[in-house]
């Protein structure tokens, strides 16, 4: 087995083993053994036919990664990690943790009428009652997608007339709850218009509160106009120092004219660029060739990113050529199960996959490439197959799962065992050597 360069370092192992309480506390040291890390690529010829892999000992001090060192399997002291591979926490980077019928009973979606203006006449009447158990909601929501090696997401909360800021302050008491184990960024979301609602004067007062980006949905079909909505957005981020996230579900022309007054906006004001994503964008799904290649490049100077939700079906998103383009591409879940949509799985991995699936990269090279999109651009290997994950000083934000390498995770859509969040065991079992 070939050892990556600079993998190997020396470390303390003299730490005792802990038990299942003080390994989910903040700040303990401990060990884990028989950590299997990706190492390199074996080639035939040029082709990447094989990940190399090999078993180590890791050390975990105060939320980072302290050593990573030659495999102790008799160290008593150290968590066993029973050979299982160790990825990068993965992130879902869409998401409505506010809004949920998760942890409650089976609800199957409504009959949808009037798109989106007509979900939002339901949301105007059922969200007072999903508020009351919103923060409960959420926190089962979090644990399921821990469940599935999730241990961040961004997640978008609605602000508008109907729920005011109550949603975002039911959410917040779900995320103090659960902070030693999971991290989040938060969109101030007016899913009812900025206008169409007269939501802006409360996404004025949550843009002062703990949020990161001022969301959007539909400026065209919603607010009436795609200028006066995103230069609302727009000014709001740059007064706040936030950035933008925003809902484009628009697929004919006001769609595309929205990406590119947005990325006119974005170009005029350069402090908002690796800022600035486009949730959806399904009208790039819908663009002829030449064109999603001149807008993809756009996209790609002017540092916007993606997130998309990997439709199928008839809408395939031209993933290839985003990232053709340096478009940064993220994924999320969006909806698990609520008045939206009830086929979350919870699992980003499982977006990996579909995505791999859809373009075909079904080489040992390409699957492992997918990887990056469950974990917002976290690859263990680089491109050569250099090892670059993980090392010392990282953040202890990792995942173990039951798979050879990440290939074969994306692939089979391995099952997680267990989720390691800022050093602490947040999901799954690690034992000592029995």
């Amino acid at each position: 087995m070939a050892i990556a360069p600079g993998l190997l370092e020396t470390g303390d192992v003299t730490n005792q083993p802990l038990t299942d309480k003080e390994n989910r506390q903040m700040g303990k040291d401990y060990i884990l053994k028989n950590v299997r890390l990706e190492t390199g690529f074996v080639y035939e010829g040029e082709e990447v036919v094989h990940t190399e892999t090999g078993l180590f000992t890791v050390s975990v001090s105060n939320g980072k990664i302290k050593s990573i060192s030659a495999n102790t399997p008799n160290d008593s002291r150290a968590l066993d990690a029973k050979g299982w591979l160790m990825l990068p926490a993965f992130k879902d980077m869409h998401i409505h943790l506010d809004k949920t019928f998760y942890g409650g009973p089976w609800q199957a979606r409504r009959p949808r009428t009037g798109g989106v203006k007509g979900m939002i006449a339901l949301e105007q009447q059922i969200l007072p009652e999903m508020l009351r158990t919103s923060t409960e909601r959420a926190e089962k929501l979090i644990e399921l997608l821990q469940s599935k090696g999730s241990s961040f997401a961004r997640s978008h909360v609605n602000i508008e007339p109907t729920s005011k800021l109550q949603s975002l302050k039911n959410l917040q008491k779900a995320l103090e709850n659960k902070k030693d184990g999971f991290e989040t960024e938060l969109v101030a979301f007016p899913q009812h218009g900025v206008f169409y609602t007269d939501s802006a004067p409360y996404l004025k007062e949550a843009a002062q509160m703990d949020i990161d980006f001022i969301g959007g949905v539909d400026p065209f079909s919603i607010d009436g106009s795609i200028e006066k909505t995103l230069d609302f957005a727009v000014q709001l981020a740059l007064d706040h120092n936030k950035g933008i996230d925003l809902h484009l579900h628009e697929s004919g022309e006001s769609g595309l004219k929205t990406v590119e007054y947005l990325i006119q906006k974005v170009n005029e004001n350069p402090v908002l660029k690796k800022k600035t994503f486009i949730s959806h964008a399904f009208v790039l799904g819908k663009l002829e060739k030449p064109k999603q290649e001149e807008i993809a490049a756009q996209l790609g100077d002017a540092n916007i990113g993606i997130v998309s939700t990997i439709p199928f079906g008839g809408l395939v998103m031209p993933i290839p050529v985003l990232y053709k383009h340096n478009v940064t591409v993220l994924t999320g879940n969006d909806s698990i199960v609520d008045h939206w949509s009830t086929w979350g799985s919870g699992s980003v991995l499982q977006k990996a996959s579909l995505m791999a699936q859809l373009y075909g990269y079904s080489t040992e090279f390409l699957l492992s490439r997918s990887l990056k999109l469950a974990t917002a651009n976290v690859l263990p290997l680089d491109d050569k197959g250099v090892q670059q994950w993980p090392k010392t000083g990282d953040a202890a934000d990792m995942v173990l799962v039951d798979a050879s390498c990440s290939a074969e995770a994306v692939s089979r859509i391995s099952p997680v065992k267990s989720l390691i969040s800022k050093g602490n065991v947040v999901w799954g079992g690690l034992g000592s050597e029995v």
